[in-house]
């Protein structure tokens, strides 16, 4: 696998908790899986407990001579991760960009993973069955594969496999850095790399790899449309049946409230005492009043327009007529971090905001809030709204992508469903939809654990979707056997 981040060394948002379960279920059913990633300034080797490996990886960007360090870390659950330590592109404080503007030289940091993770190959003389790219920062592996790497005896048989985990984010950059890319200018064309006159990692990656798929059923329909397509739906459509959806799944060693040593109390479906404790230590970190009754909404997010913070923002002086409280996590657009800041410090009783990315607080809002509002605009799988039914916390979310396949709307009448759905992206409708929870919450408290234990008791587990990524690469190998079929003789 390649991927630009992965939790716990480096993590903005769900792609990292998915490289970081996934390999392991995978190794579980029997591959070996390695993972390339960039290594980052916060990825200390002693903390991380990283082996220096006697590989040096040497890459020519556009004439210019670009090496890396190769370090190694086993996790113990059969998946190994490999770091490219290069400062002059990864010893930054951010991985991608400021909050203010992505860094300038972006293109050919990540043309640079994506040639040194086919280099490791060579370096190390690995056969890899399969090369599996994460998002537009990984995206070129597969073009390289079948253009520079072509006649290599050692990947011409090797199959790629391309997950799109947010197809906004595409990676797009000037024509002029074809030449960086190292491919010829005879792939500058709408069927290969061109985008509307500029150069699109991710569209090339989708072209040249012989499966794609992305991280939901719901979404994988979605991009097919011009809606949530983002001017690529023409590619994905042309992938027919070599595109499909696997939903991602939570890593439950992790992410259980009876074995969380992250949060105030434990507790379980037969127990739930302690979550009364885990939202009075929450209470008390955002600096609210310690009180049982009000119920408490957590939002977990980067803070961005995909995600709907500007729906909550709008739909706040509404909400704030309630008795409730809010906390919230996350970093993302300098706007929306002063707009928060600023909307904490008009509510200072009822609303807390943390501008971090703070993955024990995240551990303790799950746990500690009764409810999680998830009002994103689009959402390829979401992750947090599976951490919060594990957790008991009631999900209200809007209903696109994997937040539909994943949360049931309520049925009060068949008492049946996992949390509150609602489909329009607007601030009276998140408001309406959000206070219908809470007075199930305040009025009929039996009713709301019934529907806590539905949701805890729903299994979202990683290794129904590792095996469905197993059969995955076999279809991908299958594509790369019969293309080799077919290739003239030399």
């Amino acid at each position: 696998m390649v991927t630009p981040e992965a939790t716990p060394f480096a993590q903005t948002g769900g792609l990292g908790e998915v490289l970081s379960a996934l390999p392991s279920e995978l190794a579980a059913l029997g591959l070996e899986v390695d993972v390339v990633m960039p290594k980052y300034r916060g990825i200390d080797s002693d903390h991380y407990d990283l082996e220096k490996m006697d590989a040096r990886i040497e890459v020519t960007l556009n004439a210019k001579n670009v090496s890396a360090s190769l370090w190694q870390h086993r996790n113990g659950r059969g998946a190994r991760y490999l770091f490219l330590e290069c400062d002059e592109y990864y010893d930054r404080q951010y991985l991608y960009g400021t909050p203010d503007a992505d860094y300038e030289d972006n293109s050919e940091r990540f043309v640079f993973l994506a040639r040194a993770a086919i280099e490791v190959a060579l370096a190390r003389r690995i056969h890899y069955d399969v090369f599996h790219p994460h998002d537009w920062q990984a995206a070129l592996v597969p073009v390289y594969l079948r253009t520079l790497y072509a006649w290599e005896p050692l990947l011409e048989a090797s199959a790629s496999v391309m997950t799109i985990h947010n197809l906004g984010y595409q990676g797009i950059f000037w024509h002029l850095d074809m030449p960086l890319v190292g491919v010829g200018w005879e792939f500058f064309t709408p069927r290969h790399m061109e985008f509307h006159g500029k150069l699109n990692f991710l569209k090339s990656g989708l072209v040249f790899a012989d499966e794609v798929n992305t991280v939901s059923p719901g979404y994988r329909n979605e991009i097919l449309t011009p809606e949530f397509g983002f001017g690529l739906e023409g590619v994905l459509q042309e992938k027919g049946l070599h595109l499909s959806g696997i939903l991602n799944g939570v890593d439950y060693k992790v992410w259980n409230p009876l074995t969380d040593s992250l949060i105030a109390a434990n507790y379980s479906p037969d127990d739930l005492a302690g979550k009364a404790a885990c939202k009075d230590d929450l209470q008390g970190i955002a600096g609210l009043p310690r009180r049982p009754r009000p119920p408490l909404i957590g939002m977990v997010s980067r803070l961005s327009s995909q995600k709907g913070v500007d729906i909550l923002e709008a739909a706040i002086p509404a909400l704030m007529e309630k008795d409730l409280q809010l906390v919230l996590l996350g970093t993302g657009d300098a706007r929306y971090q002063k707009s928060f800041l600023d909307i904490s410090k008009r509510y200072p009783k009822n609303i807390g905001v943390f501008l971090a990315y703070d993955y024990g607080l995240a551990h303790k809002i799950f746990a500690g809030a009764d409810a999680l509002l998830v009002p994103s605009r689009y959402e390829p799988c979401g992750i947090n709204q599976l951490y919060a039914l594990k957790y008991g916390t009631v999900p209200i979310v809007r209903a696109t992508g994997g937040l539909t396949d994943t949360v049931e709307q309520f049925d009060p009448e068949k008492d049946t469903g996992t949390g509150f759905r609602f489909s329009e992206p607007d601030p009276r409708v998140l408001t309406e939809t959000t206070l219908t929870a809470l007075s199930l919450f305040i009025e009929n408290p039996k009713a709301w654990q019934r529907l806590m234990v539905r949701g805890m008791t729903t299994d979202f587990s990683w290794g129904r979707s590792a095996v469905e990524y197993l059969k995955l690469y076999q279809r991908a190998i299958n594509v790369r056997k019969a293309s080799l079929g077919n290739r003239p003789a030399t």
